[in-house]
């Protein structure tokens, strides 16, 4: 009686093993039928995986060992390392006092009057309730200001400000303008004289052109007239120009320190601004300037000092060392075409993520499809349901990639990774075929 109720048992358990090997099978030939039936991926250089994190398992892998062009998937590395050694709380600046002066230096923080962030203006009101004279050091600065292969002329694009050891108004000067004025703002107002009218800039939407080396602006007549705009044209740093801008801000005199900083008595100040409104800036509207700024400010709280290349070698040998694949992983932002990832890979700092976050704070900070951040026009819910696509998009000239969470209609969370390179043309038609391959995984798994 024993034995045949074990027979009955083990034949059920068999075929039940059975039909979900025939699913997954099913599922398996649905994915790969997609992927054959498309002329685009036929030509392109696409890898992909999908992952199962409740079982620990690979669920698809298509080229998921090769290397590609991240783009902005980069910030995926540098969100996972600051919430690992920053989580939820991010200083502002560093400080020491002596017997005749208060001296700071920054933590490399990007918040400081950075308009795309909520404002915030303790930093300022601490510094500004000082009496001892203020000193600004540099101490820990060790980076360069552009990162490695970034294009130099990219220097004029707001995507590519400068990394510094203090930022403030997000490195970059704001060209303003209210429909029928006659002339814009800048903010900061440092800037406001700085700016010369060149009659060879065209015409067609107001322009403004930075020097390549120095802080002098030339714009076209377009803006000085016509409708609202804004314009965001980065400025070139430096130590004395951040006391400047900070001086005139505080109004009061703010001199650079020269001195060797002692080690003992230094002690950090934190604003009450909310971590997850940088991470949300960082992933939903793919921040260049926070991304890099963050790792900065990573390595300045491990280390003491601002090096990119210091925090990304600590995590490649620390939480990232069981990765399936080596990183060639040089900023925090994926500016630079040096950067090289497998999807893989990707999915397993997903995967860690996934595991320090729930997920409702989790999909808060990422792009949800259809509804916000670089995702918001695509990967759209049915009608009535819940966004079921929350990824990060990587783009640069013939190279897009996507890599997030996918919730299922079976209620299932999937970690997956979309890399795609060497494509001509727009990334409109490698979206759709993306987008038919999600979806066929939404409906099946």
């Amino acid at each position: 009686m024993y034995q045949h109720a074990l027979r009955i048992i083990s034949t059920l358990l068999f075929c039940v093993y059975s039909c979900l090997l025939t699913a997954q099978s099913a599922q398996i030939q649905g994915i790969d039928t997609i992927f054959q039936k498309s002329k685009l991926f036929d030509q392109i250089f696409t890898g992909f995986a999908l992952y199962e994190p409740q079982q620990d398992s690979f669920l698809y892998r298509r080229a998921a060992d090769k290397y590609y062009t991240p783009a902005s998937n980069t910030k995926i590395f540098t969100l996972y390392t600051s919430l690992a050694i920053l989580g939820d709380s991010i200083p502002a600046l560093y400080y020491q006092e002596t017997d005749s002066s208060f001296v700071f230096w920054g933590s490399g923080s990007p918040a400081l009057l950075y308009s795309r962030l909520p404002e915030d203006e303790s930093v300022l009101d601490f510094l500004g309730q000082q009496t001892k004279p203020l000193y600004f050091s540099t101490h820990n600065w060790k980076e360069d200001h552009f990162g490695p292969n970034w294009a130099w002329d990219d220097y004029n694009y707001a995507y590519q400000c400068e990394r510094t050891p203090f930022p403030i108004y997000g490195n970059h000067v704001t060209f303003s303008h209210e429909k029928n004025a006659l002339s814009f703002t800048a903010t900061p107002s440092y800037f406001q004289n700085s700016v010369s009218i060149d009659e060879d800039l065209p015409n067609r939407y107001p322009r403004f052109v930075r020097d390549l080396d120095d802080n002098k602006f030339q714009c076209n007549y377009a803006a000085l007239t016509g409708n609202k705009y804004e314009r965001f044209v980065p400025f070139r740093y430096s130590d004395e120009l951040f006391v400047q801008l900070l001086s005139d801000t505080l109004k009061r005199e703010i001199k650079i320190y020269e001195e060797i900083i002692q080690i003992a008595d230094i002690k950090a100040f934190y604003t009450a601004m909310p971590s997850d409104s940088i991470y949300q800036l960082l992933m939903q509207e793919s921040d260049n300037f926070i991304a890099e700024q963050l790792l900065l400010t990573a390595s300045n709280h491990l280390f003491g000092i601002q090096n990119s290349k210091q925090i990304i070698d600590f995590m490649k040998r620390t939480s990232l060392q069981d990765l399936a694949d080596e990183p060639q992983w040089v900023d925090g932002s994926g500016l630079s075409r040096f950067n090289l990832f497998t999807p893989r890979s990707v999915v397993q700092v997903l995967d860690e993520i996934y595991k320090l976050l729930p997920e409702e704070r989790l999909f808060n900070i990422f792009p949800a499809g259809g509804v916000s951040g670089t995702i918001e026009d695509w990967y759209e819910a049915e009608q009535g349901e819940q966004p079921y696509v929350f990824a990060k998009t990587g783009t640069l000239s013939n190279k897009h990639c996507l890599s997030g969470y996918l919730r299922t209609k079976s209620g299932k969370t999937l970690i997956f990774s979309f890399m795609n390179n060497n494509y001509i043309g727009s990334s409109s038609p490698v979206k759709r075929e993306m987008q038919g391959i999600l979806e066929y995984i939404r409906d099946s798994y």
